[in-house]
């Protein structure tokens, strides 16, 4: 069965950085493309990042834009967000997220703190 777990969350100063890591099983790795989402107490989940299969095409949300960078390593099932230059309002849980076979599957959330 699909899972995707990821890890690499914590607590951490504005302006300071975050490498998080969704570690894939149960499909195809490279045959999918993948996305980072997160959500903020109150708020909508909304999609971060977008990368495709080969990591060749990458699209981000406007907010995060210039600061974080998604990247994949097929190798290894693997895909990365590297969060720089974070802010308070980064603050989120955030998920690793694929399509596959016509179900979108989630992990369990990693959660992201930014604060002095």
């Amino acid at each position: 069965q699909v899972q995707l777990v990821e890890s690499g969350g914590g607590l951490v100063q504005p302006g300071g950085s975050l490498r998080l890591s969704c570690a894939a099983s149960g499909f195809t790795f490279s045959a999918y493309s993948m996305s980072w989402y997160r959500q903020a107490p109150g708020k909508d989940r909304e999609l971060v990042a977008f990368i495709s299969t080969t990591g060749s095409g990458t699209n981000y949300a406007d907010p995060v834009k210039g600061r974080f960078t998604i990247s994949r390593d097929n190798a290894k099932n693997t895909v990365y967000l590297q969060m720089s230059s974070l802010k308070p309002e980064d603050t989120a849980e955030y998920y690793c997220s694929t399509h596959v076979r016509g179900s979108r599957y989630w992990g369990q959330g990693t959660q992201v703190t930014v604060s002095s």
